[in-house]
């Protein structure tokens, strides 16, 4: 059976406390769905966790990144590999609600390119986590939903369903950190394609450690923030963009079975 939406989870030896949250979201989507678990490198920690459950529930599946390593490129590889329609970006921390997968896919399913998972509209709300990422995340959720209009409050959350024909229609471009929230949003905003949000409860990370450097990934956050205030694109000149900053996948990225022709 073709899958509804595909969860893709960036990981980086999670180790076996990735297991917990798996089992999470396996318990909690109810359409059907494949799980990718990418991963930068064959010997990462995560893969024999995700391969022993990937023997009783065949909808979870281990990916090996080659677009380069960092989180964004493994989303990147992610959305590229996915056989939904729908692709729901998720953290294997845990801090995500995995009973909101369905939802935000249902949002897309409805005709927005974009469905986030808002912390800073009523009922959201974020519990934990540095407080100078929380400032700045919230001062950018606001001041793009005021100004840009860019349809949800909370931009810079990483997880958010997309339309995957959407998402290979502009591509991305981000290749360091978690910034790829940020430039979807701000790409559907210059098209003028819908954006919806939902509120979310965001839990801090209660087991392993953060792997978000806030002084590393600024400049790209900046980067989209400032994007999203630009005029309004059509989608030849998006288009355009993307094939002039289009990176040149390696020859075998996929196994062409498993993904979409």
């Amino acid at each position: 059976m073709t899958p509804r939406i595909s969860v893709v989870i960036p990981v980086y030896n999670e180790g076996p406390e990735v297991v917990r949250h798996l089992e999470r979201i396996l318990r909690e989507v109810m359409l059907p769905a494949e799980v990718l678990v990418v991963h930068d490198m064959p010997e990462d920690t995560t893969v024999p966790f995700v391969d022993e459950l990937a023997q009783t529930d065949p909808r979870v599946r281990a990916v090996l990144n080659t677009y380069g390593r960092g989180p964004a490129n493994a989303i990147r590889f992610g959305i590229d590999a996915a056989r939904a329609p729908v692709a729901v970006v998720t953290m294997a921390d845990g801090c995500d609600d995995p009973r909101q997968i369905d939802d935000l896919a249902r949002l897309v399913d409805r005709g927005v390119v974009v469905a986030a998972a808002s912390r800073y509209m009523p009922g959201g709300q974020q519990v934990g986590g540095p407080r100078f990422k929380r400032m700045a995340s919230r001062w950018a959720g606001k001041t793009l939903s005021m100004f840009a209009r860019v349809g949800t409050r909370d931009a810079t959350n990483s997880f958010k369903a997309y339309d995957t024909d959407f998402v290979r229609e502009v591509g991305i471009e981000s290749n360091t950190g978690f910034e790829i929230g940020i430039e979807l949003t701000a790409k559907a905003t210059r098209l003028r394609r819908p954006v919806a949000e939902l509120p979310t409860i965001w839990l801090d990370r209660q087991l392993g450690e953060s792997h978000f450097d806030v002084g590393r990934f600024m400049p790209s956050y900046l980067r989209w923030y400032f994007f999203a205030f630009g005029r309004r694109m059509s989608d030849e000149q998006m288009a355009a963009r993307w094939a002039d900053k289009r990176p040149v996948p390696a020859p075998a990225d996929f196994d062409r079975e498993d993904t979409p022709a």
